[in-house]
C-alpha cells in the first residue's frame, strides 16, 4: 500500500506559441482545465502504475473539488483521508509554451490547511513495509510531521522536494528516499550543476557524505540515482515533448508503485524513468499520466 499526503489542485492551463518574457503578454492557442496539484498528480501515477494507494489531503467546497477529484476516483484511489472543507479548492495556473516548457503559478487555498494531525493519523494506519509518498505543496510542519511518524512505523519513505523551499535543507535528511530534479539538487549540494558530468560529480561527494539514498531526474538527460555506494545513471527516451508539467509527478508515482511491489531498484528507475518521458506526449498534468501498459511496452 501506498499512502500520498499532498495537495490537490484544479489546473488551468493555457498554451501559447512561446512562454512570455516579464512584463509581456502573449497570445494564446489554446485553453484547458486538468486535475492536478503534485499530491494527486502522484497518488494516479502509482494507481495507473499498479499499487494500491490512499491519498491524504484537503479540498475545498467551490466547484472544482468533485473535478479535482475525479480521475483518482475513477481509477480507484482510496480518497477516504481527504477532507472538504469551506473555502476555494487549489489551483495552479499553467502556461506551456510551444516546445513543451512551462511557467506554473500555484495558489494553495484548501491544501494550506493540511495540518500535523491529517499527517500523523494517515501514516498511523500504515503498516510496516509500506510507503509513504510526500511534496512540498503542503505546508512543511506536515511534511515534517508525516517524516517522523514513518521512521517510528518503519515506514519507507519518499520525499519529493517540490516546489523547492527554505524548509528541503531540514527535511530531506528526514526522508529514507529523496527525488529532486537539477535546480532542486543545486540547493541540496549547494553547487549549481550544468550538465550531466557535474550533476554525477556532486550526487557522488553529497551520497558519500550523507549516505542517503537520491535520485535526481535531468529531464531529457534521463535519470541519476545513489543508493548504498553505488552511481548510476539512466537515460531517457527520445522524444518530443509537447507538455512537460506532469512528468516529474509521474516519475515519482511509478518509483514508488515500483519500490512497494518489490522490484529491483534499477529496474524501478528505469520504468519510472520511461514513464515520465510518456508523460511529456500530451497536454495537461493528470490526463498525461500513462498506464501501466503503454509504459511496459517501451521498456
Amino acid at each position: 500500500m501506498i499512502t500520498i499526503i499532498g495537495s490537490i489542485n484544479m489546473d488551468l492551463i493555457a498554451t501559447t506559441e512561446r512562454l512570455p518574457e516579464p512584463g509581456e503578454t502573449v497570445t494564446g492557442t489554446d485553453f484547458a482545465t486538468a486535475p492536478g496539484g503534485k499530491g494527486a498528480n502522484q497518488a494516479l501515477a502509482a494507481r495507473r502504475a499498479g499499487a494500491s494507494v490512499r491519498l491524504c489531503g484537503a479540498v475545498g467546497d467551490d466547484g472544482f473539488a468533485t473535478e479535482a477529484l475525479a480521475l483518482l476516483d475513477e481509477a480507484g484511489a482510496d480518497l477516504g483521508a481527504v477532507r472538504h472543507l469551506p473555502g476555494p479548492t487549489g489551483t495552479a495556473l499553467i502556461l506551456v509554451g510551444g516546445d513543451g516548457e512551462n511557467m506554473i503559478a500555484v495558489i494553495p487555498a484548501a491544501n494550506g490547511n493540511v495540518t500535523v494531525e491529517d499527517a500523523e493519523q494517515a501514516v498511523a494506519r500504515m503498516d510496516e513495509g509500506d510507503t509513504l509518498l510526500l511534496q512540498m505543496e503542503i505546508p512543511e510542519e506536515a511534511v515534517a510531521a508525516a517524516l517522523s511518524a514513518a521512521r517510528a512505523r518503519s515506514v519507507t519513505s519518499i520525499l519529493n522536494i517540490a516546489p523547492l523551499s527554505n524548509a528541503v535543507a531540514r527535511l530531506a535528511p528526514m526522508a529514507d528516499i529523496v527525488i529532486a530534479n537539477e535546480t532542486e539538487f543545486a540547493r541540496l549540494s549547494g553547487s549549481k550543476v550544468e550538465t550531466l558530468s557535474e550533476a554525477r560529480t556532486e550526487l557522488t561527494a553529497l551520497h558519500k557524505k550523507t549516505g542517503q539514498c537520491m535520485i535526481v531526474t535531468l529531464g531529457a538527460d534521463g535519470v541519476l540515482w545513489a543508493r548504498d555506494g553505488q552511481i548510476a545513471h539512466v537515460e531517457s527516451l527520445r522524444i518530443t515533448p509537447v507538455d512537460t508539467v506532469g512528468a516529474g509527478d509521474t516519475f515519482c508515482g511509478y518509483l514508488a508503485q515500483g519500490l512497494d511491489s518489490g522490484m529491483e531498484f534499477a529496474a524501478a528507475i528505469r520504468r519510472a524513468a520511461v514513464a515520465g518521458a510518456l508523460a511529456c506526449l500530451k497536454p495537461g498534468a493528470q490526463p498525461s499520466i500513462p498506464l501501466a501498459s503503454d509504459v511496459d511496452a517501451r521498456l
